[in-house]
């Protein structure tokens, strides 16, 4: 463990980031400790990508296994030359189109960047957030910061610093505060070493509008002993409550799976779209329609359930529709059980 001090809250205006803030967590950073910050996807843990040393710290925070890759933040898009070699043309106008923003970009890795980014691989995620004060952090390092989401290993991914603490706190340096993130679930990741290209995590940005700046079909992964995108174990984005998947629209079985749940004496929770009523005690969370403002909510609402200690939450699936893929994909991989052989000493 490398850091045994309680973890620093340093507020930041995400309007107008305090240069004596971003300039702290940065001094932080280049010491190699680990700072947490605000994207517009999820917060990042972050350390600066060139350093070895200091990306292990990440693992062991985390307690992340070593064949999960890591994203590379960059501040600025000429910086993506930095990390990665034989950019292709296709790349470059996705590049134009959708950075800053919620996009992983899967590259040929520059040879500067160190095997434990990308699990020994060959291959780089690059992304450039839409945040001020993710750009600023990094202009401030003068570095790319490695960064997967700042939580352990397969547990909710956080949209607020508190959600940083509860998971991270005393494990780490310091959690830059911009309040809430805007998006609410992590980029989608775009491997451009494949022909076509290979959409191995969807986000809020839908294929279809990926798929008519890049000019092809992307294709569906493969299996792979280590695949170059973090976010593919089967469980991930999981609350400590189990979770019960029911279809969309079915309210009258929702009901009934929740009734079922108090008569055996548990604390159900509910999160769902339909209006959906359920005895006392039964803490439900109404998620609205819009695919936007369901995912920037959906986090919390599995923080909030956490917090309530419920044993059990019935989540309503989302509708059908490609806009609706990466949310899909978050709640699939959160309601997956656990591995049996998972240790909480996993680095």
């Amino acid at each position: 463990m490398q850091c045994t001090m309680p973890t620093e809250r340093i507020p930041c205006d995400p309007r107008h980031p305090s240069p004596e803030a971003l300039a702290k967590a940065a001094s932080l950073l280049r010491s190699g400790q680990l700072v947490a910050f605000p994207t517009e996807t999820v917060y990042g843990l972050g350390a600066p990508a060139f350093d070895a040393t200091a990306v292990a710290r990440i693992f062991t925070a985390k307690r992340r296994p070593p064949n999960n890759p890591l994203i590379v933040h960059i501040a600025e898009t000429d910086w993506i030359e930095r990390v990665a070699v034989d950019i292709p043309p296709m790349a470059y106008r996705l590049v134009e189109a959708f950075f800053p923003g919620p996009l992983t970009l899967i590259l040929r890795k520059h040879p500067q960047v160190p095997a434990n980014v990308t699990a020994g691989g060959t291959t780089v995620g690059v992304r450039l957030p839409a945040h001020p004060i993710a750009q600023g952090l990094i202009q401030a390092v003068g570095v790319p910061l490695a960064a997967p989401s700042a939580n352990r290993f397969t547990e909710v991914s956080p949209t607020t610093a508190d959600h940083v603490l509860k998971s991270l706190g005393g494990r780490i340096a310091a959690v830059l505060d911009g309040g809430p993130c805007s998006v609410g679930i992590e980029s989608a990741v775009l491997d451009m070493t494949t022909t076509p290209p290979t959409l191995w995590r969807a986000g809020i940005l839908a294929q279809t509008t990926l798929e008519a700046v890049a000019g092809c079909r992307f294709q569906s992964p493969s299996g792979a002993a280590t695949a170059p995108s973090p976010g593919q174990f089967p469980r991930h984005y999981a609350p400590r409550a189990r979770i019960e998947l029911l279809p969309f629209g079915d309210r009258v079985r929702i009901e009934e799976r929740l009734a079922v749940y108090q008569a055996q004496g548990c604390r159900p929770g509910a999160m769902v779209l339909s209006d959906v009523t359920a005895g006392v005690g039964t803490v439900i969370i109404y998620l609205p329609q819009d695919v936007a403002a369901y995912a920037r909510r959906l986090y919390a609402a599995f923080h909030e359930l956490d917090a309530q200690l419920v044993d059990v939450i019935v989540v309503e699936q989302v509708p059908e529709g490609t806009a609706w893929d990466g949310l899909r994909d978050r709640l699939r991989r959160a309601a997956a059980p656990p591995p049996v052989d998972i240790s909480e000493e996993t680095p």
